[in-house]
């Protein structure tokens, strides 16, 4: 995506509607046309609005037009997708990121392993203003990468490395402590890096972290979770998916703590028990407060939408229904399915209060 800066608003528009009219073979004036489809001298501010319009792809050709559309690219890019490139995506970066050094968000989510240390050394050298970054499935990096990031991106707010099975917890620490300013991170299956350890230094470091995914990281425990919990109050979404290791203990500490949590994962997390649902529903009761001043003032409300226990078989119907009524947006009906309870097959009873409406309005009627 390229950024559209300095528009002249009418000039400018004036500006697209004459090249639309050459690129269709239209009429106009001889000298205005000759002016326009001089195309190395289109202002900057129309050119990064054409390309604007298409693809990742048509960018990079465009940047090679000539010097002028070079420097107009590299200085009005900020987001880009490398995603398509099946092959070579290692060569691609390293030629790219030394130009397109104003980037903000780049996506480089792979299908087959490409990408390797130096490419990432070469984006934390060059794009110092990035801010959302994906390396998803990227099979080859290591602590070279995250170290590379640490020090070249303080800025990061996103970051995508699920899949990435090559760092340690060691570095996952250290870049928690030089990007600061995280709020999401997603670090699902990365089993080596993520460990008590690290989400303790991201619970001291990352205070601003909002949605964290943990998914099927078998080293996460009690003592980790509740760090986060501790550290980051300000979670709203955190997938504890597989983290067989965790206990009631780490429900608690996220129920006390994390006031604004609105969606919570713990598929497969065998140890979680009543106790648990319990905590999960007074913590709304604790809260009417807050609650009550979000519903006079029309804010949008807090509180659990979204909820899987799927294969938590310790957990019984009354335990989960309290956490269902406590929370109303938790839905059990056809199509609106957000708590999920699938391989539980003691907890079929439980339902939402839409569900419990339309059984109501069911028996009303036939009565």
């Amino acid at each position: 995506m390229v950024q559209r800066v300095g528009l002249k608003g009418e000039e400018l528009d004036l500006c697209f509607e004459k090249l639309m009219v050459v690129g269709l073979g239209g009429k106009g004036d001889k000298m205005e046309v000759d002016e326009v489809s001089k195309w190395k001298d289109i202002p900057m501010e129309l050119l990064l609005r054409i390309l604007s319009l298409v693809d990742d792809q048509s960018v990079i050709r465009a940047s090679g037009v000539c010097t002028g559309w070079r420097d107009a690219i590299c200085l009005g890019l900020t987001h880009l997708s490398l995603s398509w490139c099946k092959n070579n995506l290692n060569s691609l970066v390293l030629s790219l990121a030394p130009k397109f050094t104003k980037l903000q968000k780049l996506i480089l989510r792979q299908d087959k392993p490409q990408l390797e240390d130096i490419a990432v050394e070469t984006i934390a050298n060059y794009c110092q203003e990035l801010q959302d970054l994906d390396l998803s499935k990227s099979f080859k990096l290591t602590d070279r990468s995250l170290y590379a990031l640490a020090h070249g991106c303080p800025n990061l707010t996103k970051l995508n490395i699920s899949g990435c099975s090559g760092f340690s917890d060691a570095a996952l620490a250290y870049l928690s402590g030089r990007c600061r300013k995280l709020k999401s991170l997603n670090l699902c299956g990365c089993v080596n890096a993520v460990s008590d350890r690290a989400l303790q230094a991201i619970g001291y470091n990352c205070s601003q972290l909002q949605y964290l995914n943990l998914g099927w990281c078998e080293n996460v425990g009690d003592v980790g979770v509740t760090s986060l919990a501790y550290g980051c109050p300000d979670l709203r979404a955190l997938d504890l998916c597989g983290c067989v290791l965790i206990t009631d203990e780490s429900v608690i500490a996220l129920a006390s703590r994390c006031r604004h949590l609105r969606s919570l994962g713990l598929y497969y997390c065998q140890n979680i028990t009543d106790k648990a649902m319990y905590s999960l529903a007074q913590s709304r009761l604790n809260r009417k407060k807050e609650i009550w001043e979000a519903m006079k003032s029309k804010r949008e409300e807090d509180g659990l939408r979204n909820l899987n226990i799927s294969q938590c078989t310790a957990l019984t119907p009354p335990a989960v229904q309290a956490v269902c009524d406590s929370f109303p947006a938790l839905h059990t009906c056809p199509g609106r399915h957000s708590l999920i309870i699938s391989g539980c097959l003691s907890l079929t009873s439980v339902h939402c209060a839409c569900a419990l409406q339309a059984h109501r309005a069911a028996a009303a009627r036939a009565h």
